[in-house]
């Protein structure tokens, strides 16, 4: 008899477990890699039986990216219109932390969707980030609210998108005062004080190699790399297919050298800018206003490391995990230097949620750069890590290893 025959056997919530199941495969390994049969033996069923619920991948798929944005709506939408931005944002991070492991799916793979189905999704997204917002308004009423919301709201997101173990509530206890921070801090106050940021000049393609990788981000980030064959790559660079193959093996290694050209760029900013600092409060500072420096000047590259990555088979991967470690070990070493409360995991988390909110006001504004946007998104960065007042004499910068890695 298999656990298919007796319907007694099989839970009433099968198609909710599906959902979850699917929601996390899709979150970690990226719609095109995941496969119906993979979700199947997750869940403990049969792909056939897998079948029965959904009729193929994408339809799973759209259910489970309106699912996570449902679980927001529902959340905010149960908050009663005079409640306080903390009771809010508390709503959120709790339904946000208790499905991290299929929340990136919204954030980074909902660009598979159809255009209506896309349109759907981001509507209910902007009646979360709407509702948030009044609220932001009402109790900080400073210049610009929608910047502020959408950032707090890509602190708590930050979650989905790293495999830092925290427990849950220390996780839900972080991430809201770190949004709350962030909705009360004014970009408009830190504009006019930037930070002044050296960044590494994305080498000029003077070889094959090297044209082929700058043609090929671009169509990357536009289309996802799933999507993007070698003749696409071939084409845009003005080189015959059979090209691509004497210097790239595969597309996954141009993706591959993709990401490490960006996670190089990282670390020589990094290092750049890190020199001479003086204690750690400047550090972090030093180091919020390099990556916002750099993920606006280099949108295109930072992106495609962001969303492609988990695509990439292990061995390639590998590499890739090792320079991201090293650029978190930087952030964590100064944060726990300049906020001494906090143990590695909080402080470790704390920085992803500063990446977080690059992302989500870096959206916000279209990417479009410059110094006043740069300045803006910088200081809730700075906000969200929950720096204290600056203090003179605090030493200097402890560490000789500066180099960075490529943001997730």
């Amino acid at each position: 008899m298999t656990a298919e025959s007796p319907a007694a056997t099989r839970p009433r919530n099968r198609k909710q477990l599906i959902v979850e199941a699917a929601g996390r495969v899709f979150s970690e390994r990226g719609y095109h890699a995941a496969s119906m049969e993979e979700i199947a033996t997750t869940v403990g069923i049969t792909a056939a039986a897998l079948y029965r619920h959904f009729p193929n991948k994408y339809a799973l798929f759209a259910e489970c990216a309106n699912v996570m944005v449902d679980r927001l709506v529902a959340a905010v939408d149960e908050v009663p219109p005079d409640a306080a931005l903390a009771d809010l944002l508390a709503a959120v991070t709790r339904v946000t932390v208790a499905h991290r492991a299929a929340g990136g799916l919204y954030r980074w793979e909902a660009r598979y969707l159809d255009r209506d189905d896309r349109r759907v999704l981001r509507a209910k997204f902007a009646h979360v980030v709407a509702r948030v917002t009044g609220v932001v308004r009402r109790e900080h009423p400073l210049p610009d609210e929608h910047l502020r919301a959408a950032a707090a709201l890509g602190a708590i997101a930050s979650v989905t998108m790293h495999r830092t173990s925290i427990a849950p509530r220390r996780a839900e206890d972080l991430l809201l005062a770190a949004a709350l921070r962030v909705a009360a801090t004014s970009p408009a106050a830190a504009v006019g004080s930037a930070r002044a940021v050296e960044l590494p000049v994305l080498p000029v393609p003077r070889t094959r190699r090297a044209e082929i990788l700058a043609a090929a981000v671009p169509l990357f980030e536009r289309d996802g790399f799933a999507t993007v064959t070698n003749g696409r790559i071939a084409e845009a660079a003005g080189l015959v297919p059979s090209t691509i193959y004497r210097h790239f093996p595969a597309k996954a290694d141009i993706l591959a050298a993709a990401c490490l050209q960006a996670a190089g760029l990282l670390a020589q900013a990094v290092e750049q800018n890190l020199h001479g600092v003086a204690g750690p409060h400047d550090a972090v500072v030093a180091l919020a206003a390099t990556y916002v420096a750099y993920s606006f000047e280099h949108t295109a590259l930072t992106s495609v490391a962001d969303a492609e990555v988990a695509g990439l088979p292990a061995a390639l991967q590998r590499p890739l995990a090792v320079a991201q470690r090293e650029h978190i070990a930087v952030w964590e070493q100064q944060l726990r230097l300049a906020r001494p409360d906090l143990d590695p995991r909080q402080a470790r988390a704390l920085v992803h949620a500063g990446f977080g909110v690059v992302v989500e006001a870096g959206r916000r504004l279209r990417w479009q750069d410059g110094p006043d946007h740069r300045a803006a998104v910088t200081a809730l960065v700075v906000g969200a890590l929950g720096l204290p007042a600056r203090r003179s004499g605090a030493g200097p910068v402890r560490g000789g290893d500066h180099d960075g890695g490529a943001r997730r």
